[in-house]
């Protein structure tokens, strides 16, 4: 797509503006969590996550997509600030869910504190993003804010639905799963908060509630499913210093990402019966070895190769959607922005 000089820029570009997004609702993040008693046992856990760095993808979403369809960003900040607020609710209670031990580089809430303390931090953290969107909307009329509360609560929804899925799959130990449902967990799990709803958030604002939303859905659906599948890969070929989470933690908790799908599919013989018994297991039963057992099938019966492919055709197929989505969005910064992200997913994957 792009040489390397063009890649290595690409990135750096996206990568600052990333950071600088990130750093200001940081900022605005810890501003709006309150002080208190007990400090010790929530106020001051609720600030541990806020207070670590991460992506600031999906405020920059809902701030560029804003943006292109003619918003005052003033009338952005307060929900790319609400929307941060509650991935950071999520990340709290995924952690917990999941016996996750690290959270960007560091020790989870859960394993610091406990899995009661960590379930009351992700609540309250949850319940202040409540409160900022509140304010938010206070600028817009009763239609809009109506419409602004209405995405909000269908966000949460659809992440909540493919939370239960994933842990209904582990629970029921359902091993029938394939690219497709693979692909409908994630929709649900992570592109509707991920992406989906930061863009159709921001347009929403933007355009007072006349924007097609559609061509963002699917635009935003392709776009995030291929930048959930590349974490995923992360988690198995990654390093635990720059991937900031427990690398091989999905493999401990038998999570069914695309590779593993892959890898029950296909596995024959004595690794498909090696594979059912460890996906039989609890995490505390699945011990090193047998995980890096695991890991080594992926090489062998191609899983790895099998899901880059698989998110490299879902990338051109978002790059086919964002020209759809952004049709009538206004040219600038904040769209020449939207447009380097997916070349920047391709690029971050070579």
């Amino acid at each position: 797509m792009t040489d390397i000089t063009d890649r290595s820029e690409l990135v750096a570009g996206v990568e600052d503006r990333l950071r600088r997004v990130a750093k200001d609702v940081r900022r605005a993040m810890l501003d709006a969590l309150p002080d208190g008693e007990p400090v010790r046992w929530l106020y001051g856990p609720m600030r541990d996550y806020p207070s670590r760095p991460g992506k600031g993808l999906r405020p920059a979403l809902c701030l560029s997509a804003g943006t292109v369809f003619g918003a005052d960003p003033a009338d952005l900040s307060g929900i790319a600030v609400a929307i941060e607020l509650l991935h950071n609710a999520f990340l709290i209670h995924d952690d917990v869910a999941d016996g996750s031990l690290m959270r960007r580089g560091r020790p989870t809430l859960a394993a610091t504190h406990g899995l009661a303390a960590a379930v009351n931090t992700g609540d309250g953290v949850a319940v202040v993003a409540g409160q900022v969107l509140r304010r938010a909307t206070r600028r817009f009329d009763r239609d809009l804010a109506e419409l602004v509360w209405q995405e909000f609560d269908t966000m949460a929804l659809r992440t909540l639905e493919g939370q239960a899925t994933e842990v209904g799959w582990l629970l029921d130990d359902v091993e029938d799963v394939g690219p497709d449902d693979y692909l409908d967990l994630i929709m649900h799990k992570t592109c509707w908060y991920t992406t989906i709803h930061p863009l159709r958030v921001g347009a929403l604002v933007g355009s007072r509630g006349e924007a097609d939303l559609a061509p963002l859905v699917r635009f935003g659906f392709h776009f995030g499913a291929a930048f959930q599948i590349r974490d995923d890969l992360l988690n198995l070929v990654g390093d635990e210093r720059t991937y900031g989470k427990e690398i091989l933690g999905d493999l401990y908790e038998g999570k069914r990402t695309l590779p593993l799908v892959h890898l029950m599919a296909n596995a024959d013989g004595d690794d498909r019966a090696l594979l059912r018994n460890y996906l039989r297991r609890t995490r505390a039963e699945r011990s090193a070895e047998q995980v890096q057992t695991v890991r080594r099938l992926m090489d062998d019966y191609g899983s790895i190769a099998f899901t880059r492919e698989y998110a490299e055709g879902i990338l051109l197929v978002a790059e086919e959607y964002f020209e759809q989505a952004f049709a009538v969005a206004q040219p600038g910064p904040d769209l020449d922005f939207l447009r380097a992200l997916v070349p920047y997913v391709w690029a971050r994957w070579r």
